[in-house]
């Protein structure tokens, strides 16, 4: 971890948020927010009063590959350098609050953020509090603007880490470009092989003997489901063995 001196301040080339965590109590809380970071192409942790790090202890434990570069390359800094330096983007449950309250109200949920950061040309700072009650209302009247995750008004308080990863995971698209993400486009199976698999349906139906006036509604139903379900080459391709076997298969005495 390195320090930052109080005059330093953020490069303008910037363009993916900081993110910086406030007070932390674990270690391993740290390490998580690391891994987050690696896993959505975030690399800029800022640390405000942070625990001992020790490279053999739970921070870098739980940082998987963020020990590697995220986790070493912090950088400790005081909270007025932070809110000085930074478009702050306060990150903490919004409990109770409405349009007569302005400490935690309104705010953007990490899905608007993720539409509108692109815009922001100041560098900007994702701000997370601490475990227990995260950022005071004190320091959340110097941050600019507050983000919170939509969550059950019954209990919308979630940890540290789940808080950071949740809301890493939404700003993902300011950070990797679609060379960084892997191809889970689906390849639907060629219309001859679902042909084949709605053929083989039938014979199954005639096979078992279902009345004739309820095979049409029948084949209409499953032309539904598998319309639904948009089945791979693969899948088509097992179903078809399967329905093959079952209608070859000797009848019982």
């Amino acid at each position: 971890m390195t320090d930052e001196s109080p005059t330093a301040e953020p490069s303008p080339s910037r363009t993916r948020p900081a993110v910086a965590v406030v007070d932390a109590q674990s270690p391993g809380n740290v390490g998580t927010i690391a891994r987050a970071m690696k896993n959505f192409g975030f690399d800029d942790l800022l640390l405000v009063d942070p625990p001992e790090l020790d490279p053999d202890g739970e921070a870098y434990g739980f940082a998987g590959h963020a020990r590697e570069d995220v986790l070493p390359n912090a950088d400790e800094i005081s909270f007025d350098s932070l809110v000085e330096n930074y478009h702050t983007i306060g990150c903490t449950a919004v409990t109770n609050e409405d349009d007569h309250s302005h400490m935690r109200f309104p705010y953007s949920t990490p899905a608007d953020l993720a539409d509108r950061l692109p815009t922001v040309e100041s560098p900007t700072a994702l701000v997370f509090g601490r475990e227990r009650v995260g950022l005071t209302n004190a320091e959340l009247a110097r941050i600019d603007e507050i983000c919170s995750i939509p969550a059950n008004a019954d209990y919308p308080v979630l940890n540290l880490g789940q808080a950071a990863t949740i809301t890493l995971y939404e700003l993902r698209s300011l950070t990797l470009d679609e060379t960084q993400l892997p191809d889970i486009e689906r390849v639907r199976a060629p219309e001859p092989t679902v042909d084949r698999l709605y053929d083989q349906w039938a014979a199954l139906l005639e096979e078992i003997n279902r009345p004739e006036e309820k095979r049409d509604k029948t084949m209409r139903m499953l032309r539904r489901v598998f319309g639904r379900a948009d089945l791979t080459e693969r899948e088509a391709n097992t179903l078809l063995g399967l329905l093959r076997r079952a209608t070859e298969r000797p009848a019982e005495d």
